[in-house]
This record gives structure tokens, C-alpha cells and sequence, in this order.
């Protein structure tokens, strides 16, 4: 059985420049208006106003902003961290929220279709303790008011 996370297990934080999915030139425009970290990009949008201003300023559809700001929602969480935030959103799972709502048999079932769908094999899936900690980090760590 998983170990429980420390008491007041601390959000990650990472540089903009790490987050899966961003481009070069992305991460250019996002560092010039100030976005350096994930915790910078979840903090300048957490409105529906502010996410479409910030893809106006990009000049890019807002569904590219919200992809992000789901991967860095993902990656505050220490066990997914940037390795696993583009796993979980491919798998349906959204938010720190909405991880910590799933149950690990759940999670591992659309993990697994995922993982052999995408490379026809099981074998890189994390397992069903590996997801359980991360269902147990996300409930302890707060959830953010991002509008979806």
C-alpha cells in the first residue's frame, strides 16, 4: 500500500521553459510578458478574461492556454511533476482536482488503454501505486480557482 505524502506536502514549481508542449518561441513570448515559472502562468490566468487575453497577446487559440495551464496544474503535484502532467492530460485527467476525485483502479485502466494505444505495449505505464501517490498528493494540495 502507498505511503500517505508528508504533512504539508509544497506544490512544484517549475520554469516556463520546461513545461511539456511549449515551443521555443512559446516560451520566448511567455518569458516577455513576465511568465517564468508554472506557478507565474497559473497565476496570470486563472479567469476565462485573463486566458483570453494572454491568447490574444500570443496571438494563439485559447485552447492552446488552456492546454497549458492544465499541465502546469498537473505538474505542481511532486510525483507527476513534468514527466507524468502530459500523461495524465492525455488520459482525460484535467486538473489536480480532478485527479484527486479518481480512484487509482480507475486511473490505471486509462492509463494502460492509453499507453497501448500509443505504443502498443503496457510496459512504460506507471503503476497502480505509483498512480495511487499521486491521487494522494493531489488531495492534499489545494485546488486552484482556474476557470475551465
Amino acid at each position: 500500500m502507498p505511503q500517505a505524502p508528508p504533512p504539508g506536502l509544497n506544490s512544484s514549481n517549475w520554469p516556463i521553459a520546461h513545461l511539456p508542449g511549449l515551443g521555443p518561441e512559446d516560451c520566448q513570448n511567455l518569458q516577455a510578458l513576465g511568465i517564468q515559472s508554472t506557478f507565474d502562468l497559473l497565476r496570470t490566468t486563472q479567469s476565462r478574461a485573463h486566458q483570453t487575453h494572454l491568447a490574444q497577446k500570443l496571438h494563439l487559440h485559447l485552447h492552446h492556454i488552456q492546454k497549458w495551464i492544465a499541465l502546469a496544474d498537473l505538474a505542481r503535484v511532486p510525483a507527476v511533476g513534468l514527466d507524468g502532467c502530459g500523461l495524465l492530460l492525455h488520459a482525460g485527467v484535467s486538473s489536480v482536482a480532478r485527479l484527486a476525485e479518481l480512484s487509482p483502479g480507475l486511473l490505471h485502466k486509462q492509463v494502460l488503454k492509453l499507453q497501448v494505444t500509443t505504443y502498443q505495449t503496457p510496459d512504460r505505464a506507471p503503476t497502480a501505486g505509483e498512480l495511487s501517490g499521486w491521487i494522494n498528493q493531489a488531495k492534499q494540495l489545494p485546488k486552484l480557482p482556474i476557470a475551465r
